[in-house]
């Protein structure tokens, strides 16, 4: 018998709306998939203690003939990095150890204003800096297709909660592939928005705390999901104009899933498996080649060509986003809390680097061709398709993997960070070890919808198709 806590969030909502079962029955159900399943995984840091309470007054209010949200009586999930109004907030720091905020993210805000219910924080990387969760206050999070291996970063907690049925919605950001890398590693959906169309504030926005303002040209709110359908709900419910952040943008994403099945027709889709470039672990290589073929071969009306976009030189441009996410920073408050406080690795290559405004104008230049290479690119292509990582997930406790890939292991996710472009994960299967892999779907800036309509078809035909 299927459990409450294995339903999407779409069906959640149906069968609170609908009586099938209350929102109270719902939350004993996730809290008792985590009290279950999150002693080992280590997906969450803070519970919070208010679940209950809030899931019954959600039962009150639909009985009363309340007036509710699409989301009403759903569980979710927040990642340790996005403010939550009354309920601590560490940012996966001991410096911020109490912090508790005073006020809700906007994304936040509008999913308890659908009707959603908080369940808690997820682990992250300290300050989000790093492509692993682990920090000294909570300690790792594990994937939960295989404990043993990292569950990506720095969102994942969050990715780790959904893929271990511990919530079905997290919300999570990305300022270079932090929803989709560990969504690729634990085998989930994600989108990272257009830059701009999810409104975020304070986080990244109000430089209250050293590391709170950070990744303020880079960074997205999104959802991780275990379906493209649960995504565009949760889209639906956070995008749009917000005054408090002076990058949203005036986009409304409406009528995204009524849109999911219009079908690809006409669209033309680049593939690039190596961004020209890139090494990439054969395994990855032979599951996203795979998916890309069962897409070719479906005839829906599509065309697949093999041709890489013009980023240039791979080593390069990490150059260029390390030293914008440096430029994001506020360098001399993480350098003071850095003397404070023992800071990860991350942070302390970071703040110990001799930085200058001469590499800051060099890396806001090449961006800046970067950008318009990428768009004279896909005035010819409606959609670009690469692996989301270069390798699976990798042993507990490693920053990167120790094989020849070493650093450079994630090398398809950050370009587009730097570009504001929307971009998915869509897990397209698992290696013989049981480790999944991601393909990354690519869209032209504010085309979002298109996206997660060629993601949706891409989950339903690896449904029928053997991986």
């Amino acid at each position: 018998m299927t459990q409450l806590w294995e339903l999407t969030a779409g069906a959640q909502a149906r069968g609170v709306r609908e009586g099938e079962f209350s929102a109270e029955e719902l939350m004993r159900s996730v809290l008792g998939r985590i009290d279950e399943a999150d002693p080992e995984v280590n997906a969450y840091c803070t519970i919070n203690e208010r679940a209950l309470a809030d899931a019954r007054a959600a039962d009150t209010a639909l009985a009363e003939g309340a007036a509710i949200g699409p989301l009403h009586g759903v569980p979710f999930s927040v990642k340790d990095l996005i403010p939550t109004a009354g309920l601590r907030t560490t940012l996966g720091s001991t410096a911020y150890q109490d912090w508790i905020p005073d006020q809700d993210d906007v994304s936040v805000e509008r999913m308890r204003a659908a009707g959603a219910l908080l369940l808690g924080k997820t682990n992250t990387r300290e300050l989000g800096y790093g492509v692993v969760t682990d920090n000294a206050l909570f300690g790792p999070t594990r994937n939960p297709r295989r404990p043993d291996r990292t569950a990506g970063g720095s969102s994942g907690g969050s990715a780790a909660a959904v893929a271990g049925g511990m919530g079905s919605l997290s919300l999570g950001n990305d300022g270079g592939g932090s929803l989709r890398v560990p969504a690729a590693l634990c085998g989930v959906f994600t989108l990272k928005p257009t830059f701009g169309a999810v409104p975020l504030y304070p986080s990244c926005r109000l430089p209250t705390r050293a590391g709170l303002g950070s990744w303020e040209t880079l960074e997205s709110i999104g959802p991780i999901t275990r379906t493209v359908e649960d995504a565009a709900l949760v889209l639906e419910t956070i995008a749009g104009f917000d005054q408090r952040d002076r990058h949203s943008i005036p986009t409304v994403m409406r009528g995204l899933r009524a849109g999911l099945d219009e079908g690809v027709s006409g669209l033309r889709i680049a593939w690039s498996p190596r961004l020209g470039q890139a090494d990439v672990d054969p395994a990855v290589l032979e599951l996203t080649t795979r998916a890309v073929d069962a897409l070719a071969r479906a005839r829906l009306g599509c065309e697949v060509v093999d041709i890489d976009p013009p980023v240039g030189d791979l080593r390069e441009l990490r150059r260029v986003f390390a030293a914008t996410v440096a430029r994001d920073s506020d360098l001399v408050g993480l350098r003071e809390l850095a003397e404070r406080h023992e800071v990860s690795e991350d942070l302390q290559e970071l703040v110990r680097r001799d930085w200058t405004a001469e590499t800051f104008t060099w890396a806001a230049t090449r961006r800046q061709v970067l950008y318009d290479a990428v768009r004279s690119f896909m005035v010819d292509w409606d959609l670009l398709i690469t692996p989301t990582t270069a390798t699976t997930a990798f042993p507990i406790g490693l920053r990167w993997p120790e094989h020849s890939l070493g650093r450079d292991w994630s090398p398809f996710a950050f370009p587009f960070n730097l570009t504001g472009q929307p971009a998915a994960s869509v897990p397209v299967g698992t290696t013989d070890d049981g480790l999944p892999v991601g393909l990354q779907i690519v869209g032209r800036r504010l085309a979002d919808a298109t996206v997660l309509r060629v993601a949706h078809l891409l989950e339903q035909t690896l449904a029928t198709v053997r991986i």
